[in-house]
């Protein structure tokens, strides 16, 4: 099959890439280098079968050309990580939104099928235990801006059912809960490969807020392997889907998780939420995701350790100084 990923120089990306290419598809990336970083494909770039355009999906006057020239889309470009989104939420709101119109409009008119990525911080203030995709939203201020990334993703959601509804667009949303690996970088506040750095260079590790809040983490191997099962699944058409771990772990434990595994002697530091990002900044306090609509699809669950990511993490990073 030909692949179309958009993003796909980014973390995520990168891994989807080789997976494909590991299998002779053709993949075809598309990415503006904004957070994406060629790197991620330096290993792939020889394939004959990879074709690598560096370009932004807002203005790129060949996407719906490539579109049509493709068997499946996989819409990964976005703005990420929270620390991005707090500093730059004019160019999150407009690339979540007006990228993902474009690349959806020439997917529907040629209804090719499409995984939109979306992610969990649509649940938003939600105090439930887990997060279903059914589940009623509850999203911040717009005073906040930490709050247009979800906004924003949500609003591709609700572009995609759109189309779904409207022209037979073929697809499926995944909402992606904490995927974490090899080659991802700390640089737009990912919480583990910033600890795994902190740890290494012997820095403390800056925890935010009161490191009590709970998070679970998905190795970016096991994401993958989701995201290929679900390409052209029929019985996922229209839906909505959790990609995420289960193992619900605090960031208090999970520094001295990241300490233990990587032998450092660093300090844990706690940083008030205000000094970390922006006065006012609000943060989820847990995070877990409902998986029995993944199980009964496509009988998939996340099956690599945490401490498997971050002992994978660890080695990337000390390869790459």
């Amino acid at each position: 099959m030909h692949y179309l990923i958009t993003g796909g120089a980014g973390f995520i990306g990168g891994h989807l890439v080789e997976s494909l290419l590991s299998d002779g598809h053709e993949v075809t990336v598309i990415d503006n280098l904004s957070t994406g970083m060629k790197s991620n494909l330096e290993h792939l770039l020889d394939n004959p079968k990879l074709k690598f355009l560096v370009g932004d999906i807002l203005d790129m006057p060949e996407l719906e050309t490539i579109v049509y020239n493709s068997d499946m889309v996989y819409h990964l470009a976005a703005a990420v990580g929270v620390e991005l989104v707090v500093n730059d939420p004019v160019w999150t709101i407009t690339t979540n939104v007006h990228g993902t119109e474009r690349v959806l409009k020439a997917a529907s008119r040629y209804k090719t099928p499409i995984i939109i990525t979306s992610t969990s911080e649509v649940y938003g203030k939600s105090t439930k235990k887990r997060f279903a995709e059914s589940d009623d939203l509850l999203i911040g201020p717009p005073t906040h801006s930490r709050w247009s990334y979800a906004c924003s993703k949500l609003l591709d959601e609700f572009f995609f059912m759109s189309f779904h509804r409207a022209n037979g667009l073929p697809g499926t949303v995944v909402r992606l809960f904490n995927t974490v690996g090899p080659r991802q970088t700390g640089r737009y506040g990912m919480v583990i490969p910033r600890f795994v750095g902190q740890a290494l260079s012997g820095k403390p590790i800056q925890v935010y807020g009161t490191g009590d809040q709970t998070r679970c983490f998905c190795h970016v191997s096991d994401t993958v392997r989701a995201l290929r099962k679900l390409a052209c699944n029929k019985k996922a058409y229209g839906k909505v889907v959790n990609i995420g771990g289960t193992h619900s772990i605090s960031i208090n434990e999970l520094a001295k998780q990241v300490i233990k595994r990587t032998g450092s002697k660093s300090k844990i530091v706690k940083i008030p939420y205000e000094k970390a990002y922006e006065k006012g900044f609000e943060d989820m306090l847990h995070r877990m995701p409902e998986v029995k609509q993944i199980k009964e699809l496509i009988g998939w669950k996340a099956e690599l350790p945490l401490e498997k990511i971050i002992d994978d993490v660890a080695e990337f990073q000390k390869k790459s100084k």
